[in-house]
C-alpha cells in the first residue's frame, strides 16, 4: 500500500509548486475558499493515480495548490465518504498522501445536523472533540512509519488553533460554537430517537464525514482544526419535517463567507 500513496504522492508533487505544509478539505461550508486560492494549480482527481472520485453532492473533486494567506497549501475541493461505497482505507487515502508531500497541518469542515438545543441553523461550530460511530480507518495491519499502532486520541483538535480562531472570530465579531462531532457512516439521515441517544452520549452535531480522515491525520502526526456549519436542528421534529439533501446544501453555501474568512486568517497565522 505504501508504494501506491508514494506513486500519488510523485504525481502531485511534479505538478505543483512550493513546499505547502498546510492541508484543507473543502467540505460543507467551504466551497467558497477556493475561489480564494490564488495562483493556483487544479489538478481533478482523475488525474492522481489511486485517487478515488467524489460522489456527494456539491464535491467537485479537484486539489488545488496555491497561496492563501499568505502562504503554500493544498486544498481537497470535495472529500470521499464511507456511504459511497469506498472503505475507510480509500476514505482516507488522500490523508496519508499529504503526509509523504510534507503536509504538518490538516483544516477540515463539514455539515452537521445540530444535536445542542441552543444550535440553529447557520451556526458554526469549532469541533472540540468527537465521538467515532463509523468503522476505525486504522484497523488492519499498521504501518510504523506514518504511525503508532495504537495512537493517542486524548487531543485531537489542536487546542492553539481553536484559540486562534476564536481570537480571529471576536476581532470580526463572529459568533461560534463549540462542541463535539458524532461520526456516523450515513447515507441515510438520523432518526429523532437517534438524535435524542446521541445527544445523551455527550454529542453536539452529529454527520458523516470527517472523523476517519482526522483519525488517519492524527496517527500520522497532523495537528488539526475542524469546523462544522449546522444546517438542520435534530432536537424538534414539527410534523412536516424532513431532512433534505438539497437543503442542508443551501445551508451549508449560506455560511461559506464567513467559513473562507476564518479558516483564511487561521492559515495566515500558523
Amino acid at each position: 500500500m505504501k508504494n501506491l500513496y508514494q506513486e500519488a504522492a510523485d504525481a502531485i508533487a511534479a505538478r505543483i509548486t512550493g513546499n505547502p505544509e498546510t492541508a484543507i478539505i473543502l467540505g460543507s461550508g467551504l466551497g467558497a475558499l477556493a475561489d480564494r486560492i490564488t495562483e493556483a494549480t487544479v489538478i481533478p482527481y482523475s488525474e492522481i493515480p489511486h485517487f478515488m472520485h467524489s460522489t456527494a453532492l456539491g464535491h467537485k473533486g479537484n486539489l488545488i495548490c496555491g497561496n492563501l494567506g499568505g502562504k503554500h497549501v493544498l486544498a481537497m475541493q470535495g472529500r470521499f465518504h464511507y456511504y459511497e461505497g469506498y472503505t475507510m482505507q480509500q476514505v482516507t487515502f488522500p490523508i496519508r498522501v499529504m503526509k509523504l508531500l510534507g503536509i504538518r497541518n490538516l483544516l477540515v469542515s463539514n455539515a452537521a445536523g445540530g444535536i445542542n438545543p441552543t444550535f440553529k441553523v447557520g451556526d458554526l461550530m469549532i469541533i472540540r472533540d468527537h465521538i467515532n460511530m463509523a468503522p476505525n480507518p486504522l484497523i488492519g495491519p499498521n504501518d510504523e512509519t506514518f504511525g503508532p499502532r495504537f495512537p493517542d486520541m486524548t487531543r485531537v483538535y489542536d487546542r492553539e488553533f481553536i484559540r486562534s480562531v476564536e481570537e480571529i472570530a471576536v476581532k470580526n465579531g463572529i459568533p461560534l460554537k463549540k462542541g463535539v462531532y458524532v461520526a456516523l457512516t450515513g447515507p441515510s439521515y438520523e432518526t429523532p430517537a437517534e438524535y435524542a441517544f446521541y445527544g445523551k452520549a455527550g454529542g453536539d452535531a452529529i454527520g458523516m464525514s470527517t472523523v476517519p480522515e482526522v483519525i488517519v491525520a492524527r496517527h500520522a502526526g497532523l495537528r488539526v482544526f475542524g469546523m462544522s456549519v449546522i444546517t438542520n436542528e435534530g432536537y424538534h421534529f414539527a410534523d412536516d419535517f424532513v431532512n433534505d439533501g438539497a437543503d442542508v446544501i443551501a445551508a451549508a453555501n449560506k455560511a461559506t463567507d464567513i467559513m473562507s474568512l476564518l479558516f483564511s486568517e487561521l492559515v495566515a497565522r500558523i
